[in-house]
């Protein structure tokens, strides 16, 4: 066994044990998990990863219901009213819509929430100890989107017209970070709305008619959903752009840059883990990401016509040839 595998069963038996030992009668914690998406999802892949990697296991101490509302926002009330009316011991919620969601079905049952922007995005009130009954992950979607404007301008550096594409679910304030350092970067950018897949097709059209030069993809759920229609797009329309994920510029985009999947999904499991052992969700604190990586597509670059400066092939953490 290798010691990744060791360390990673370890850890499975301790967390299992502990939970066995803070369930009266050995009873199995019933847990939701509400996703605007679709069950068939390489993000939800990793998190029953995450879960299994942290002792929750599904059917042994712990029983998951997912819920998913296959891109559809709307139906996130009644799915999250569902699980509330299964009286989960907590639900794990997936970006804001389905965290407002959970909120709002139910003030009693804590929520364990994964975003981009918890306080930005008006859903916790702070990042330390909680008020609410609400924790999670809160994912530096300003700060990052900024930082990815920046490293988009690094490999197309004559540009001054950029485009953005942005989920209105997560926020105002990754915008007015944007709008902060357009002029220190010496860019226009023109911002798009996306709500739904059918909104790529107007995206793209409006910023080749502005004549935009790259696009920045800024952090959200579904625009990572609909990674692989960005990267179809932007392909066809030769705009260079950069996303959050990592498993974006691995499939086919130009650059990322921001979070571990990872670090991210597993920090969530093991905050689940503490809730069910009997921690208040008050004292488990919001927490966030301190690994980042860049990724660069040098396959996506020579299709672009881009050449790509040693400064940022000596900063990537992953180069895709």
């Amino acid at each position: 066994m290798k010691r990744r595998e060791f360390a990673i069963v370890g850890l499975s038996v301790v967390f299992d044990t502990a939970l066995a030992r803070a369930q009266p009668g050995g009873t199995v914690y019933q847990v939701g998990v509400l996703d605007p998406y679709v069950a068939a999802d390489d993000f939800n892949d990793q998190l029953r990863l995450a879960f299994t990697d942290t002792g929750l296991i599904d059917g042994r101490n712990v029983r998951f219901h997912w819920r998913y509302a296959d891109g559809d926002i709307t139906r996130l009330p009644a799915l999250g009213a569902e699980l509330a009316g299964l009286k989960v011991a907590a639900i794990v919620a997936i970006g804001a819509p389905a965290i407002r969601a959970a909120q709002q079905a139910t003030a009693a049952t804590p929520v364990i929430a994964g975003s981009d922007d918890l306080v930005g995005e008006g859903l916790v009130a702070s990042l330390g100890r909680t008020s609410g009954m609400t924790t999670g992950w809160s994912i530096l979607a300003s700060e990052l989107n900024t930082k990815r404007l920046e490293l988009l301008k690094s490999i197309v550096p004559a540009a001054t017209r950029i485009g953005v594409l942005w989920d209105p679910d997560t926020g105002s304030s990754p915008l007015d970070a944007l709008r902060h350092v357009t002029a220190e970067l010496g860019v226009d950018i023109r911002i798009e709305e996306v709500r739904r897949a059918e909104d790529l097709d107007r995206a793209f059209a409006a910023l080749t008619v502005w004549r935009a030069e790259a696009v920045n993809v800024l952090a959200s759920p579904l625009l990572h959903a609909l990674r692989g229609a960005i990267i179809e797009r932007a392909a066809r329309d030769r705009l260079p752009a950069i996303y959050q994920w990592g498993e974006t510029a691995a499939a086919g985009g130009l650059l990322s840059y921001g979070p571990s999947h990872r670090e991210v999904l597993h920090g969530m499991a093991r905050q689940l883990g503490r809730l069910l052992k009997g921690t208040k969700v008050g004292d488990i604190p919001v927490e966030q990401p301190t690994e980042f990586k860049l990724v660069v597509n040098l396959k996506t670059a020579k299709a672009l016509g881009l050449s790509v400066p040693p400064s940022l092939l000596a900063r990537a953490d992953e180069l895709i040839e």
